[in-house]
């Protein structure tokens, strides 16, 4: 018991003298080293008087060691941290475009290893265009706003009305009537005054597509009927950009990345032809289980943002499939078709 009393008034001394932590461990780490020694070089007997077995203080040492080795690997990953948004604050205003606010808001992304400064200014700098402004759209366009992503358009020629608020979480029942991308707008400038809108009040075409798709980096497409899919990947894949689609009925999403351009199927490979009459019946008509176009809009702008960044594994080439009904996931592997009349005559780049 002696060592022990020792310690603690070590302990209780460094916190009436205010000494720094630093020094209050290497006055235990000494005591420890001279009980120890005592314990191989004494007799049993005087050994037993210092207090516990040389098995017990190695023991304890064994786990003071131990904690002091996470304590500093928990310090210098936070140091780090800080420092990668320092260094971010602190670039030329040229390079780095977040104001002090902007780093506050984003730095759960920036002190993710997968994300950092430079994939955060990747995501502002990023041009994102979403169609269809409904239960696909809605949770995809707030996310992907609050994520940082610079501009944003969303093209729809909807308007918001009483039976879409069950599961259209981007729309309020005040804007009962709006068209929707403007209802979108509002609740987007709400969410993030540094993310700029552009609203698109019409229903996509194949002749606006190409002009439209041009002027973004990446689609997103939450649109809910198969001729706009189709013109969507279409569009898509002339202009050579990575195509994020999703889906959902009753209790089931499906979502996948399709991109030609660099050698994943698009989604004709896969959907080649509209399902005949029954077979894929509008939310109207199956119903939709509220909460699922949450579920699945949300993995489209974590794709949308994985894709930005670079960060993790993509769905390209593949497609996830979410029960939510059973709580299932299941994800099919795709391949390009030969001979697609889309995307057929697409060579990846290298």
């Amino acid at each position: 018991m002696t060592a022990l009393l020792a310690a603690l008034a070590l302990v209780a001394l460094g916190a009436v003298l205010r000494a720094p932590a630093r020094l209050i461990g290497l006055m235990l780490a000494l005591l420890w080293a001279a009980v120890v020694l005592a314990h191989l070089l004494l007799p049993a007997r005087a050994g037993a008087a210092i207090g516990g077995s040389l098995r017990g203080w190695l023991a304890v040492g064994v786990l003071a060691l131990l904690a002091a080795g996470y304590r500093a690997l928990v310090g210098r990953l936070r140091a780090g941290a800080l420092n990668s948004v320092a260094a971010a604050a602190q670039q030329p205003a040229a390079s780095a475009p977040f104001s002090e606010t902007e780093l506050d808001r984003y730095a759960r992304h920036i002190v993710l290893r997968e994300v950092g400064g430079a994939g955060q200014r990747r995501l502002k700098g990023a041009r994102v265009l979403v169609v269809g402004a409904g239960g696909l759209g809605s949770p995809a366009l707030l996310y992907l706003a609050a994520a940082g992503v610079g501009t944003l358009g969303v093209i729809d020629d909807d308007t918001v009305s009483n039976s879409n608020l069950q599961r259209q979480i981007i729309h309020a029942d005040a804007r009962i009537g709006m068209p929707k991308v403007f209802s979108a707008q509002q609740a987007l400038a709400a969410l993030n005054p540094f993310v700029t809108v552009h609203p698109y009040h019409r229903r996509l075409t194949a002749g606006d597509a190409p002009a439209l798709f041009a002027d973004h980096d990446l689609i997103l497409d939450g649109s809910d009927n198969f001729p706009t899919r189709l013109i969507v990947n279409a569009a898509a894949v002339a202009a050579g950009k990575p195509l994020i689609s999703g889906a959902i009925s009753q209790w089931e999403g499906q979502l996948g990345l399709f991109d030609p351009a660099r050698g994943a199927p698009c989604y004709a490979c896969i959907f080649p032809e509209a399902p005949a009459d029954g077979l894929a019946p509008a939310c109207a008509e199956a119903g939709v289980m509220g909460a699922l176009p949450g579920v699945i809009g949300a993995m489209m702008a974590a794709e949308a943002i994985k894709e930005i960044t670079g960060a993790g594994r993509s769905l390209r080439g593949r497609l996830l499939i979410y029960d939510a009904l059973w709580g299932e996931n299941r994800t099919l592997t795709l391949t390009r078709r030969e001979g697609c009349a889309v995307c057929g005559g697409v060579h990846p780049a290298r």
